[in-house]
Formats: C-alpha cells, sequence, structure tokens
C-alpha cells in the first residue's frame, strides 16, 4: 500500500469508527475544522494523560495551570504576534489554489532527501555487510548532490524569511521549478504575509466593546501567570510550567487531515532556569522528550530530529521532533530555548517586574525559558497513523486492526457474551459491572463472535473477554489478545489483575524512570 492510499484509509477509517467527524457535517462542514468522536475522545483524552502523568506528575518541580483562551490584548503585543505572527503565502495564477511559500520549499526539500535515501537503500542492498552508510552519503557524487541541494533551499529560504525578502523565496521557488501540486502550473503570485490571529470583540455593547484575540498559543497564559505560580507554589528554580489547551489559527492552507487545523490544542512546558544554563537543560529535555515519543513503541524509525535553520525572533537554539506521517517527515513536537525574551517582553509592556530571587546567587533576574510544545491532534493522527494495519490471516481472510498501545487504547476490554441466553448475559453483565470501575469497557453481545471481535480490532480494543458455557462451571472466561489473536483461559477473579499489568498507564510511565 502506497503512503498515499494509507492516509485515505486512516481518514476513512477514523471517520467510519466514531474517532474523527466533519465539524458541523450536516451543514456541509468547514474546512480544517472537525469533531472527535466517541472513541477519539477517548484516545484524544488518554494521550493527554499520558503527557500531562509524564510532565506534571512525575516531576516535582513542574506543576500545571490552566490559563484562560481570553488574555488582555497587550499580552498578544508583548508576545510579538500583532507585528509578526505570519505565513508568507503564494497562490497560484491558474489553479487560484493557495500556499506557504515555506511549506513548499520544505516539502522540495524533502523529497530530495527521500531520493537520497532510495540511492543509499539500493547501495545497502549491493554492498552488504561492507556498505559504509556515513562515507556513502559524503562521497557519492548523486547523493551528496540531494542532500547539498537540500540543505542550500533550507538555508537560501531561512536567509530571506528572516531578512523579510519575500521576493527572494519567490524567485527560489521559481529556481527550483516548484508546481502547483494540484495543476502542475508554475505560474505564481508575489509571496505576501498574512497574520494568523483571530479576532473578536469583547463588551456589552458594540460601541464599548474593545478588540480581543482567541489565543493562538498556550505559552503566554504561562509567562503571564509566572509570578503568581512561583510565589504561591515557593517554586526554586529550575521549575517548570505545564498547559494543555485550545489554541486558534486562522490557517489559510490548512490541510492534510486534522494535522494543520484552525482549532487545536496544544501541551506545552515553559522551563525556567538561571541565565548560562538554558543549553543543558535544552539538550536534557530534547532527550526526555524522545524518549517519551518512543515509549509508545510506535516505531524508533518513525521519529527524527530537524534542527531549525531559521530561528523564531525569541530563540537562541530550536528544534522539532519529527514524525513519519503518510505524508512524509513533519513536525510534532518543538522543543526551544526561549532566552529571557517573553518576560522581558511581559516586563517591559505591564510595568511589573517579573524577576526571580535566587538565594544560592543572592541575586534577582529574569529567568531563561526551555519550552517543549507539542500538538495534541498531531500527536493523535501520528498514533492513528502507525497503528493502522490491515492483515491477511493463515485463514486466507483479513482483517483492519488498530495496534493503538494499550495504556492509551479508546476502551480497554470488551466483555462479550457468547450467546444472547443460558444465563451467559447475565454472568457478562456482572463481570461488566466489575471492571467497568477502573476500566472503560464495553458490552457487546450483537452478531457472531468472530464479528464482534474484528469490530474492536477495529477500534483499537487490547483485550476481549468471552463468557461461555463453561464459565458456569470453572468461573473462568476466555480472554483475548488483540494483537497476537491469541487467547487464554483466565479465573474470573484474575481479570483485574490481568487488565492492570496490560493496559494501565503506569506500566507505560515506568519505562519514563
Amino acid at each position: 500500500m502506497n503512503q498515499n492510499d494509507l492516509f485515505k484509509k486512516v481518514i476513512s477509517h477514523a471517520k467510519e469508527y466514531g474517532f474523527i467527524f466533519p465539524s458541523s457535517e450536516i451543514y456541509d462542514g468547514m474546512a480544517a475544522v472537525y469533531d472527535y468522536g466517541q472513541n477519539g475522545a477517548e484516545l484524544k483524552k488518554n494521550i493527554r494523560d499520558y503527557w500531562w502523568k509524564a510532565m506534571v506528575q512525575m516531576h516535582e518541580n513542574i506543576v500545571g495551570i490552566d490559563a484562560a483562551i481570553f488574555m488582555h490584548p497587550t499580552t498578544w503585543k508583548a508576545s510579538g504576534h500583532v507585528d509578526a505572527f505570519n505565513d508568507p503565502l503564494i497562490d497560484n495564477k491558474d489553479s487560484k489554489k493557495r500556499y506557504r511559500a515555506d511549506v513548499l520549499l520544505e516539502e522540495y526539500a524533502e523529497k530530495l532527501r527521500q531520493k537520497a535515501d532510495k540511492e543509499i537503500e539500493k547501495a545497502a542492498k549491493r554492498f552488504g555487510e561492507s556498505f559504509d552508510e556515513k562515507m556513502y552519503r559524503e562521497t557519492n557524487p548523486r547523493v551528496k548532490g540531494y542532500l547539498d541541494e537540500a540543505d542550500e533551499t533550507m538555508k537560501r529560504m531561512a536567509l530571506s524569511l528572516d531578512k523579510g525578502d519575500l521576493a527572494d523565496v519567490k524567485a527560489l521557488i521559481e529556481e527550483k521549478g516548484i508546481a502547483d501540486p494540484v495543476s502542475g502550473s508554475k505560474n505564481w503570485t508575489e509571496v505576501r504575509q498574512f497574520n494568523l490571529m483571530f479576532g473578536t470583540r469583547m463588551g456589552s455593547v458594540a460601541e464599548g466593546a474593545s478588540d480581543v484575540y482567541l489565543r493562538p498559543e498556550t505559552a503566554q497564559g504561562i509567562f503571564v501567570n509566572f509570578l503568581n505560580v512561583q510565589k504561591t507554589g515557593r517554586m526554586k528554580i529550575p521549575f517548570g510550567i505545564a498547559q494543555t489547551g485550545k489554541a486558534f489559527r486562522n490557517e489559510i492552507v490548512a490541510r492534510q487531515f486534522i494535522f494543520r487545523m484552525r482549532e487545536f490544542e496544544q501541551m506545552e512546558m515553559q522551563f525556567f532556569v538561571r541565565p548560562g544554563e538554558e543549553m543543558q537543560w535544552y539538550e536534557y529535555w530534547k532527550e526526555m522528550r524522545l524518549k517519551w515519543h518512543k515509549a509508545l513503541g510506535l516505531g524508533d524509525e518513525n521519529y527524527r530530529f530537524h534542527d531549525h535553520d531559521k530561528l523564531a525572533h525569541y530563540a537562541n537554539a530550536a528544534a522539532d521532533i519529527e514524525f513519519n506521517f503518510p505524508f512524509g517527515f513533519k513536525e510534532l513536537e518543538g522543543i526551544h530555548s526561549r532566552t529571557d525574551y517573553d518576560l522581558k517582553r511581559h516586563e517591559e509592556y505591564s510595568g511589573k517586574k517579573l524577576q526571580y530571587f535566587d538565594p544560592e546567587l543572592n541575586e534577582n533576574y529574569v529567568p531563561y525559558v526551555v519550552e517543549t510544545s507539542i500538538g495534541l491532534d498531531r500527536m493523535f493522527l501520528a498514533v492513528l497513523s502507525a497503528a493502522y494495519t490491515e492483515e491477511k490471516l493463515e485463514d486466507g481472510s483479513e482483517r483492519v486492526v488498530l495496534r493503538i498501545p494499550a495504556p492509551i487504547a479508546p476502551v480497554k476490554v470488551a466483555v462479550l457474551p457468547l450467546l444472547k441466553k443460558d444465563g451467559l448475559p447475565e454472568i457478562a453483565r456482572e463481570i461488566m459491572d466489575e471492571l467497568q470501575l477502573d476500566f472503560l469497557c464495553q458490552y457487546d453481545e450483537k452478531d457472531a463472535i468472530g464479528k464482534r471481535y474484528r469490530r474492536h480490532d477495529a477500534i483499537g480494543t487490547p483485550l476481549c473477554v468471552t463468557v461461555d458455557h463453561d464459565t458456569k462451571n470453572d468461573q473462568s472466561v476466555t480472554v483475548r489478545f488483540r494483537d497476537s489473536m491469541e487467547q487464554q483461559r483466565v479465573p474470573i477473579s484474575e481479570l483485574s489483575a490481568l487488565l492492570r499489568k496490560h493496559v494501565e498507564l503506569k506500566s507505560l510511565l515506568k519505562t519514563l524512570k
């Protein structure tokens, strides 16, 4: 199955099995806005819980807050969003389609890297164990040409965007012969900047209403609460403040399903450190965040770091953890060293001191900040994409299974009476009543048992518990494991312990120690 077909199947599967629906679908929907269905809401909650527990519960020096979506409008002047929160947009004159100019160039560079990887794969097969990949990358003219051109393209783009030279960004697109993905046309307009913030009005009457914004990120809610948290929590440097919540961006080029949306959810942590120590913490958080991702078992080969050529105005170092989505490697999480930019800007615009007195140094200073920022919706898509599997079984039949990591699966266990008679549903209901105190369970008695297994494979349920006629005699049930389809006879009294072993978040968190 090619990657484009895989992506289409993931999108279709997500709707068919209650994970994601187009928003307001009965009114023909809204572009780049989606609703999470019954299974999607649970999966999203479980990913959020995994992040929150790993970040807040597992770190004594990190606490969580929940700041308001509406903030004083001066907040966004101080943060730079009013003046500098822009995307470089370009239109194709023939197809009338609009694109982000930087994304067109990033995708061009990624295609070059993929060409280099294919050449390397061929060479590895040809030379076998004697193959030296590092030397081949550095010496093979074709591979080196692809990689050098990709690097040069990204560096020139970063430099042009940094200088605000949008004419050179367009010139670069034209020089590389980049065509409209829809029409193949190379007839481009000029590149121009577009501010991404949603504005609205707040007030009881129109005449007295003031301009406010829907927040484009959650980080500023943390920065304006820095002193409140530090003083009430008696926090000592280094310490972190975490938050999850909705953010809003008026994405003109919103595509790739839930990868880029206008309403989305972020999971962010700002870690406050002594000036001069930010780089060691930056490296620490890069390592810790990659470890968090890999613990899910979605495949180590699906992750890579990408260091930024173009740094944001507030950063002195930045890297992305990229994930291999069905449409290629794209940003999943950002780790940024933000220096003291944010707190100093809020000091300047508010007139309030946002400093920390360090008793060990006996001095006041504005802390530096290391940020980890991950899109919850992108994380959801990464899990869904990696989990979707089509299998051909030994008997020639096929099944679609979502191999979602058990601790974050939407439904943890299905309780299934073999038949709807002979007292089996009553026993199954008793088991269900006991298990659902600790786990999200589903009771299902409709259709043949094989069809029910397939239904739960398709939503990623790790375990199915079947009550049969032998249950009345031996007080045991058959437990079926999703991934292997193996079945095991287990006493009812041991069910809870078995489930905890396989599906509790605790088992996942232990790997992060």
